[in-house]
């Protein structure tokens, strides 16, 4: 067996040594062809700055390749940045003239701030919101249910803030919601802000939770039905539908159940009131409307009842504050937690006073029963200033002279009213305005 392997072996190395010869006599061989190539070879990755046409604008291109590296050094992806910032363009409304950009953009000229209580109530609390409102709690009904028994928020709150955000989904902005960001931080006096919220952006996109396309806002970057900013979408917005997006632009329900979710989390209580109208009896003192939660005996106490009649209901309640929006002579609210939750949304006691009066006109119950004192002529913006400075410079802390008359600046009228002698409900009129300037006490 040895053997015959070996000779096998032999007469086969003599076989490859043939054909070797064979194949050198028959000259050089032509080399195999190379496989074809198929389709374009893929560029290679882009590296180094992004390169952007022009704007248009100077410091709007500077600040847009300062942000831009700035976003990439973070770690955020390339492709989602360039899409971002590629078409961004100047807005009048942030970077027209200065005039125009104080006007159209600063607190103290913005409705909830700007208007008379009862003017602004006017839209939220007429009858085609309050229709309207009423037709969505109908065709939304199921959808409704499932949200109330998934977060605990009741119907009444969605059904309002839906309404004062966009009209019920009727207009959700038409801005495109990193442009209009990008406007905020070059204008500059809210950049750290507006930054953030393009990061947040930036975020939605990476997460798959929308598309470039669907990054409808409004003048500041809240978007959807609802009126999200990026940050606040990152944090609270659901797929409630269950389509594998979160889509609070075209899906009321992921839109309903977004909102749920961060008022839950906001600290609403379901089933307690947001506010009660009250009776004061006579004699009462108003300094009590001091911005402090005092117990529901408490107030009782001091001789409070529900202008409707009957007795506090509270859902459990233990705690509420006196406000007064319209001084002594307007309608006068017990305020419960949720009042402050719906400040969540804006940080204005007019909004959310307009959230719980429209959201209980919704479900049917009714409005104001005390009348507003439209006898009182407001102040400008401009007196409300005078106010403030008068105010401090008598050393009552009514903080930055903003021309917002908010709770520092109508606390510290109330101080001043106490100490001059004249009825303390922190209401400012020309007559306190006067009063001030003059620094003059009350005419017992």
């Amino acid at each position: 067996m040895i053997i015959t392997g070996l000779a096998r072996s032999k007469w086969m190395g003599i076989a490859i040594v043939c054909g070797a010869l064979a194949s050198c006599a028959a000259g050089p061989q032509a080399p195999s062809p190379k496989p074809p190539v198929t389709g374009t070879p893929s560029p290679a990755p882009e590296t180094g700055p992004i390169v952007y046409k022009s704007s248009g604008h100077a410091a709007m291109d500077a600040w847009r390749d300062d942000f831009s590296a700035r976003a990439m050094a973070a770690g955020h992806d390339r492709a989602i940045v360039k899409s971002m910032l590629e078409n961004i363009s100047p807005i009048t409304m942030w970077l027209g003239s200065a005039d125009t950009v104080q006007t159209q953009t600063a607190p103290s000229d913005q409705a909830e701030f700007a208007k008379p209580i009862w003017d602004y109530l006017a839209t939220p609390l007429g009858n085609t919101r309050i229709t309207q409102g009423q037709q969505k709690l109908s065709s939304t009904r199921t959808t409704l249910d499932a949200i109330e028994a998934a977060y605990g928020v009741d119907r009444s709150a969605l059904l309002a803030i839906w309404g004062m955000e966009t009209n019920f989904g009727g207009f959700i902005g038409r801005d495109d919601a990193a442009n209009a960001l990008a406007n905020m931080a070059v204008e500059g006096r809210r950049r750290n802000l507006a930054e953030s919220e393009l990061y947040a952006l930036m975020k939605i996109l990476k997460d798959g939770d929308a598309r470039r396309g669907d990054l409808i806002a409004g003048w500041a970057g809240a978007m959807g039905q609802t009126q999200f900013m990026p940050s606040t979408y990152v944090a609270h917005a659901v797929d409630f539908d269950g389509d594998g997006r979160k889509d609070v632009w075209k899906s009321e329900a992921d839109a309903l159940a977004s909102a749920a979710n961060y008022l839950a989390r906001s600290g609403y209580m379901k089933g307690q009131p947001w506010g009660i109208e009250v009776l004061t009896p006579e004699g009462f003192d108003f300094s009590l409307a001091d911005g402090s939660e005092r117990r529901m005996a408490t107030w009782v106490a001091a001789g409070l009842s529900p202008i409707r009649g009957g007795a506090f209901e509270t859902g459990g309640a233990d705690f509420a504050e006196l406000w007064l929006p319209a001084g002594a002579s307007g309608p006068k609210f017990l305020l419960f937690k949720n009042f402050n939750v719906f400040k969540t949304y804006n940080r204005a006691d007019s909004y959310a006073l307009a959230v719980g009066l429209s959201g209980d006109m919704i479900i049917g119950k009714g409005g104001p029963v005390a009348a507003w004192p439209k006898h009182l002529a407001p102040l400008t913006v401009a007196e409300v200033r005078d106010l403030q400075d008068g105010l401090n410079a008598l050393g009552y802390d009514a903080g930055t002279a903003d021309g917002i008359a908010g709770r520092r600046t109508k606390t510290a009228l109330q101080n001043f009213q106490k100490a001059r002698g004249f009825l303390a409900d922190g209401y400012p009129t020309k007559e306190m305005l006067a009063a001030v300037r003059s620094g003059t006490p009350a005419i017992n």
